[in-house]
């Protein structure tokens, strides 16, 4: 990973955690336009990080249901 990915990332997933603990959907917009005044390549890179860790989340989720559904499928059948 290149410094200004580090960077993003750090960044990406303090503000994921901070939009959780203060419940507020706008901040990473809002984060992402204040970075973007003054770096775009940050910015694209933040973005880049925080879709990333998103759709990882959702993955894992996804995952986990799909793991408890065929536990459950199994245990039914057994």
């Amino acid at each position: 990973m290149d410094f200004v990915t580090e960077l993003a990332d750090a960044l990406a997933e303090d503000a994921l955690k901070a939009e959780d603990e203060l419940d507020d959907d706008r901040l990473i917009e809002q984060l992402s336009t204040t970075i973007g005044a003054a770096s775009m390549t940050l910015q694209e890179a933040f973005m880049t990080s925080v879709r990333i860790r998103r759709a990882e989340k959702r993955a894992r989720i996804w995952l986990s249901n799909r793991i408890d559904k065929a536990k459950q499928v199994k245990e039914a059948e057994g």
